[in-house]
């Protein structure tokens, strides 16, 4: 068994579709009430992940060459952490691949990413009802942050 991380590109438009795609179908049987908004196109990847307007970066895990996860990304700034840092948008591995070391060498990559371009450490939200994610972050070293809570506003409404 074979594990490796590549940069993912254009032509991965239709890997990272599909692998959204069991992303939003896990997050519906955990609870998440309106996963849909999430899921992320092949024709959303094109325009926003790829080019010279290129708002978020990806990468594709893939075992025994089979892509079987994949992570977005964008790179951010935080005053109160201490300068650059790279904002995991999305991380999700296949069922059956998890518990390969497919999503840690994804967080390794990223952190490795994120240590390059002078950065001191990665972000992440996750969905309060997914316990698995909780432990695999957990287990990595990451630490739940008690005292902030994530706001949007869509800019329509402003």
């Amino acid at each position: 068994m074979t594990v490796t991380v590549r940069p993912a590109t254009a032509d991965d438009s239709s890997i990272v579709a599909r692998l959204a795609s069991c992303f939003t179908e896990y997050l519906r049987s955990i609870g998440d009430p309106d996963p849909e908004p999430g899921q992320i196109t092949e024709q959303q990847y094109l325009a926003d992940g790829t080019g010279s307007g290129q708002a978020f970066y990806g990468l594709i895990g893939e075992l025994d060459g089979e892509p079987v996860g994949y992570l977005l990304y964008c790179h951010g700034y935080d005053l109160d952490l201490g300068g650059r840092c790279i904002y995991v948008v999305d991380l999700f591995v296949q069922e059956s691949a998890r518990g390969r070391g497919v999503g840690r060498l994804l967080m390794q990559r990223t952190a490795e990413i994120c240590r390059d371009a002078g950065g001191k450490h990665l972000s992440w939200s996750v969905y309060s009802r997914n316990q698995l994610a909780m432990r695999f972050y957990e287990h990595l070293g990451g630490k739940r942050i008690q005292d902030l809570a994530f706001m949007h506003l869509l800019v329509s409404d402003l």
